[in-house]
C-alpha cells in the first residue's frame, strides 16, 4: 500500500451545492410521509375502531416486517445499472407507490366491513413499507456516489438538518395550531386534508431529489468501478460481522432514533402540553421559535465537521444534549409546568433557552448519521474492494428498524398501563398522576438513554477524519489502477 496522502492530493468525485441540497430532498420527501403517517394511530383508534394496544402491536411488527424488507431493496439496488441509473427507480417509484397506498388507507378502511378492518389494513401497511424502503434506501447508500469528499459529505448532513428542522417545526405548528383547532379533534376530515396535502409536498420534493442525482447516478461514480469484487445476498452476513464502523453506527442511531421515536409520538407531545403544561397550543409556539436556533446550530455543527470529523462532532454534540435535558426534567418534575409560556417567570424562561438550545443540538447529531453511512461504506470497499452502498445502507436500516420499532409499542403499553386501553389520551382528557409520569419516562427518559448508547458505541467507532483521508486515498488507488 502507498503512503497516505494528504486531503488536498486526492482526486475526489466532488458535487455542485445544488446537487448536494436537492438530493438531500429525498430524505425530507419521506419524512413528510411519515409526519402524516404518525397520526395512522389515532385513526386506526378513533376512525377505524381498533384497540390501543393492537394498534400498538401491528405497528410495531410492521416496523420489524419494514427492518426486514431492507436488504432486499438494498441488494436489488445494489445490482441495478440500468439507463435510468441505480437510484433514481427506486426513489420515484418508492414514492409513488408510498403516495396511493398512503391514499387508500386513510380513506377507505374504516369503510370496509369489521372483519376485513384489520386484515386489510395489515395488507396495506405492509405494502406502503415496501415504496418507504424504496426511497429510504437511496437516501443512505445515492449519496456514495454523489461525492466522497469528506469536506463536502457534511454539507448533506447540513442541508438535511435545515430541511428536517424546517419540516418538523412546520408540522407541529401545522397540527395544534391550524388543522386540531380548525376540525376540533383527530376526525375523518382532518386526516383527508393531512394525506392529500402530505402526497402532494412529497411528490415535490422527490422530483427535486431526482434533478440532484441525475448526473451523478452512472457507473463511473461507482465506487472501484466494474472492477469490484462481485457481491451475493449472502454476504450481508460478513458485513454485519465485520464492519465495525457499521455495528457502531447503527448502535448509536437506533437507540437515538428510538428515543426521537417515543419523545415525538404524537401522543406523548399531546401528554406534555396539552395536559402537562395544560395548552397544547404551546408545543406549536416553542416549534416555531425553534427554526431559527436550531438551522444556526446545523450551520455551526457542520463547520465543526468539515475540521474535526463527523465522529467526534456527534459525540460533542450528544453531551450537549444529555446536559440541556436535565433542567428541563427537574422544572417539569419539581417545578409548576402550567406556567410555562405564562408570562415572563422562571419556568418560562428555562424552558425556551433549554428547549431550544436542546433540540438545535440534537438536530446536529441526527444531520451526521447519513453522512456517516456513506463512510461506512467506503469503509467497506476500502477493507474489501465490495462497493455496495445500497447493501450497507440497508444493514444499517435493518437493525436500526428492528431496534426502533418498539417504540409505537413502548407508548402503547405504557398508555395502557395507566388506563387508557381502548383509546389514546386526547385533548379533552384529565392528566392523573400515572398519565404525569408516563410523559416524563417518555419524553425525557428514553432519548437520555439513548444518547448514554450513542457515548458508548463511539469509543469503539473506528473512523475519525484521519482514517477517512486514508481511506480515499486507498481507493483513489485502486481505482486508478484499475
Amino acid at each position: 500500500m502507498e503512503p497516505t496522502k494528504n486531503l488536498e492530493e486526492i482526486q475526489y468525485n466532488r458535487a455542485k451545492f445544488w446537487q448536494i441540497a436537492f438530493f438531500a430532498m429525498n430524505n425530507t420527501a419521506t419524512n413528510v410521509i411519515i409526519m402524516a403517517m404518525s397520526l395512522i394511530s389515532y385513526y386506526a383508534t378513533g376512525i377505524v375502531g381498533l384497540g390501543v394496544v393492537l394498534v400498538s402491536n401491528v405497528l410495531t411488527a410492521m416496523r420489524i416486517f419494514d427492518g426486514f424488507t431492507d436488504p432486499l431493496i438494498g441488494f436489488l439496488i445494489d445490482k441495478t445499472n440500468g439507463k435510468f441509473g441505480k437510484f433514481r427507480p427506486y426513489m420515484l417509484g418508492g414514492n409513488v407507490l408510498m403516495a396511493f397506498i398512503m391514499y387508500l388507507v386513510f380513506h377507505y378502511t374504516h369503510l370496509l366491513p369489521q372483519s376485513l378492518k384489520l386484515p386489510v389494513f395489515i395488507v396495506l401497511y405492509a405494502i406502503y413499507i415496501l415504496g418507504y424502503t424504496a426511497q429510504t434506501a437511496c437516501t443512505k447508500s445515492g449519496q456514495v456516489c454523489l461525492t466522497n469528499d469528506p469536506k463536502q459529505r457534511p454539507l448533506f448532513g447540513l442541508i438535511d438538518g435545515v430541511l428536517t428542522t424546517l419540516l418538523m417545526a412546520g408540522f407541529n405548528i401545522y397540527l395544534p395550531t391550524y388543522l386540531v383547532p380548525k376540525y376540533g379533534n383527530f376526525t375523518l376530515e382532518l386526516f383527508n386534508e393531512l394525506v392529500l396535502t402530505a402526497i402532494g409536498l412529497s411528490f415535490c420534493l422527490t422530483l427535486l431529489a431526482v434533478i440532484g442525482i441525475w448526473k451523478k447516478d452512472r457507473k463511473e461514480f461507482f465506487g472501484i468501478g466494474d472492477k469490484g469484487v462481485k457481491t451475493k445476498f449472502k454476504d450481508y452476513w460478513p458485513i454485519i460481522k465485520e464492519n465495525r464502523a457499521i455495528q457502531m453506527l447503527v448502535i448509536a442511531a437506533s437507540t437515538d432514533k428510538i428515543g426521537m421515536n417515543v419523545s415525538g409520538n404524537a401522543t406523548v407531545v399531546l401528554i406534555i402540553f396539552a395536559l402537562i403544561v395544560g395548552n397544547y397550543g404551546v408545543s406549536g409556539q416553542i416549534s416555531a421559535m425553534t427554526i431559527l436556533p436550531a438551522i444556526l446550530f446545523i450551520f455551526f455543527g457542520t463547520g465543526i465537521a468539515r475540521k474535526i470529523g463527523l465522529k467526534r462532532t456527534l459525540v460533542n454534540f450528544t453531551w450537549g444534549s444529555i446536559f440541556l435535558k436535565i433542567p428541563l426534567i427537574l422544572l417539569f418534575v419539581f417545578g409548576v409546568p402550567t406556567r410555562i409560556m405564562q408570562g415572563f417567570n422562571l419556568e418560562t424562561v428555562v424552558f425556551i433557552i433549554c428547549y431550544i438550545l436542546g433540540y438545535a443540538t440534537m438536530q446536529v447529531t441526527n444531520s451526521t448519521i447519513i453522512p456517516m453511512i456513506a463512510d461506512c461504506a467506503d469503509y467497506e470497499t476500502y477493507r474489501t474492494g465490495r462497493f455496495v452502498p445500497g447493501m450497507m445502507g440497508t444493514v444499517f436500516s435493518f437493525v436500526d428498524k428492528l431496534i426502533s420499532s418498539f417504540a409505537t409499542s413502548i407508548v402503547g403499553l405504557c398508555v395502557a398501563l395507566v388506563g387508557f386501553k381502548d383509546a389514546l389520551p386526547t385533548v379533552t382528557d384529565s392528566l392523573s398522576t400515572g398519565l404525569f409520569w408516563v410523559g416524563i419516562l417518555l419524553y425525557f427518559g428514553i432519548p437520555m438513554l439513548g444518547w448514554i448508547a450513542t457515548l458508548i458505541s463511539m469509543k469503539f467507532y473506528p473512523l475519525d477524519d484521519k482514517k477517512m483521508v486514508e481511506i480515499q486515498s486507498e481507493i483513489a488507488r485502486i481505482k486508478a489502477e484499475a
